[in-house]
């Protein structure tokens, strides 16, 4: 079946293209193609009479639909001059070999376009554009296109602007957005008026947050290039640069994972510190009546408890872990016994040093027989390394001397390894020896796997499952965290120099994780991501371990999904959809040319991950 279409209008543009419907020439090729297939189809021009006006030049098409033969108009030629419709006419008779049609097509630009195509619908579909702005604004473009760049390119704004220049151009962002002619400054003004917007953004961001939800809560840190920011200070650096200044942000996210709201701190802030500014966004900006907390041992402390999570106040319940001391002390005290552990992995408990809180205390036998032989490998690389010390001191050439040099030597050892606490260590001015502690090691051994959940929540709004559950579920953020800084997005390292540039350089990448993630969830099904919750939650038989679905398993066993097409990665995926392409195409015959846009046909595996985001390879801005 075909569908009927009005005929195509010709409108002249330029004097340096000919008047020519110029998709009917495409129309005509893609026809002879066909009829050399044996696919029936006949085309042809016909003059109609116009009374008193010239005769309208018609583009006409035949087929046969079942037993009736039917015709169509493909365009109307009227204003098209005699050489070109005598072009066409032989073209249609045949006087036009198949030889010489890889002459007559020429592409003159391929931009890569397929995975802008699938961020940007996806990006509109979320209805963030509209978010940002209401009014298509060249800010709200530039905004846009550094959200995109950051997903399928993450880059440095100068290389970004490159990308965006019809000359340096690596994608179709420039085209498709009209900001071609966009440089580095002005994307760094986009960023300032990004920022003005932060505030209204996340707000519209945290409206779906119901009463009593989940918040989960992290915090991360970002290495600096150079002195001049006022938020860059030294501090804990997470990512292991020596001597690199460095900013702290802190990450909120629903239950589900989609993040809504991020800040900036200076690089010198504790974690805990933090809270502070987001218990007072939650309650006077979002006005969220009921707030569950979720955040790990290092952020929601007993400190920060004691500070700001007032007994009598319930607006604000929260959910954490105790320390590996604080384990050891309920150890101890035998407020938790290995024996709880026999039948199942999961207890609650109670104590008397954690007034009005459930504790509920978990064993991860997997991750218990993980670290014990962690740490075995540890003891025994260490030990290799102190015998060499200790032949060292008493070789005949060269011998190490000195209790001081001694230690010095034996210090890096330990250090390295990070397992000084399990041995006894002996320094004598000419001699050295050591030994395991094993009380010590014991010690640890017996808390290996174990794990203390704290919680304000009453049992029966959380229960214990559920509320381990809900503690776990911040792996989400350290997604996100991976995501931001190494995986996708590479926030890092941070160039700018004012401090609201930097700011505003984490908020753009928190947009394009919140983009990504939906992405992810649509894609799931092609990537090996899971896709089936609800049967994966029916098959988890104990809450200390994730339990995968069938149909997830089966995607990483056989590398194909349940349609039989290949599972990709959220990045190979994104590849393979970058391979379509935005053509810019020139067409000459019979001493006329014509130029136009055509992009490449999606495979079967692009088609399906275009379906599944619901978007469309025709963009608009």
């Amino acid at each position: 079946m075909f569908k009927s279409h009005k005929p195509l209008q010709y409108k002249e543009r330029s004097p340096f293209y000919p008047p020519i419907a110029y998709p009917c020439i495409l129309r005509i090729y893609s026809d002879l193609y066909r009829q050399m297939r044996g696919i029936i189809v006949v085309m042809y021009i016909e003059r109609v009479p116009n009374r008193n006006s010239p005769p309208a030049v018609l583009l006409r098409e035949s087929y046969r639909e079942g037993s009736k033969v039917r015709k169509r108009t493909l365009a109307n030629l009227s204003k098209l001059p005699d050489h070109a419709i005598d072009g066409l006419q032989a073209l249609l008779k045949g006087g036009v070999t198949i030889a010489s049609l890889p002459e007559s097509f020429k592409i003159t630009r391929s931009r890569p376009h397929g995975h802008v195509a699938a961020v940007l619908g996806c990006l509109k579909n979320t209805g963030l554009h509209n978010l940002i702005s209401s009014e298509n604004s060249r800010n709200r473009r530039l905004v846009l296109a550094m959200i995109i760049a950051r997903i399928i390119d993450p880059r440095s704004k100068l290389a970004t602007a490159r990308g965006f220049s019809d000359e340096t151009c690596f994608s179709s962002i420039g085209k498709i957005l009209g900001i071609e002619g966009a440089d580095e400054d002005e994307l760094y003004l986009a960023m300032d008026w990004l920022l003005s917007k932060q505030e209204s953004i996340e707000n519209n961001l945290a409206k779906h947050l119901a009463s009593s939800t989940l918040v989960l809560y992290d915090v991360s840190s970002s290495y600096f290039e150079g002195k001049t920011c006022p938020l860059a200070r030294y501090g804990y650096n997470r990512d292991g640069k020596r001597g690199k200044l460095q900013i702290v942000f802190g990450l909120m996210c629903d239950a589900s994972g989609s993040p809504f709201a991020i800040e900036v701190f200076e690089g010198n802030t504790a974690d805990p510190t933090t809270l502070t500014n987001q218990i007072t966004k939650l309650k006077e900006r979002f006005g969220i009546a009921k707030i569950i907390w979720v955040g790990d041992r290092g952020i929601i402390s007993s400190t920060t408890i004691q500070q700001h999570f007032q007994a009598n106040d319930r607006a604000f319940d929260w959910i954490s872990a105790l320390r590996s001391v604080q384990i050891r002390t309920l150890v101890e005290q035998e407020s938790i016994q290995l024996s709880l552990f026999d039948q199942k992995n999961i207890a609650e408990i109670s104590s008397s040093d954690y007034p009005g809180e459930r504790l509920i205390a978990c064993r991860n036998p997997i991750l218990a027989a993980d670290r014990a032989k962690t740490r075995e490998e540890l003891l025994q690389a260490t030990e290799k390394e102190l015998a060499k010390i200790a032949a060292a001191t008493t070789r005949e050439k060269r011998r190490l001397k000195g209790a001081s040099n001694i230690a010095l030597r034996v210090g890096k050892v330990v250090n390295r390894y990070k397992v000084a606490k399990h041995f006894k260590l002996d320094f004598q001015e000419n001699s050295f020896c050591y030994e395991r502690n094993t009380q010590s090691i014991e010690n640890e051994a017996a808390l290996d796997g174990l794990y203390v959940i704290r919680t304000t929540v009453e049992s029966e709004v959380l229960s214990p499952t559920e509320t381990v559950r809900a503690y776990k579920s911040l792996s989400q953020v350290e997604q996100a965290f991976r995501s931001f800084k190494t995986v996708d997005l590479k926030v890092r390292p941070i160039y700018h120099r004012l401090g609201d540039r930097v700011k505003a350089h984490v908020f753009l990448c928190m947009l394009a994780y919140y983009v990504e993630w939906q992405m992810r969830s649509l894609l799931a099904p092609m990537l090996f991501d899971e896709d089936d919750w609800k049967s994966a939650h029916l098959q988890q038989t104990s809450v200390v371990k994730a339990a995968k679905s069938d149909r997830t398993r089966a995607k990483a066993r056989t590398k194909r999904t349940a349609d039989n097409l290949p599972v990709h990665s959220f990045q190979t995926l994104l590849a393979d959809l970058g391979t379509i392409a935005h053509n810019e195409i020139l067409a000459t015959m019979e001493g006329a040319s014509w130029v136009f846009d055509k992009i490449t046909q999606p495979t079967i595996v692009q088609q399906k991950a275009l379906d599944l985001l619901g978007v469309s390879l025709i963009c608009t801005q």
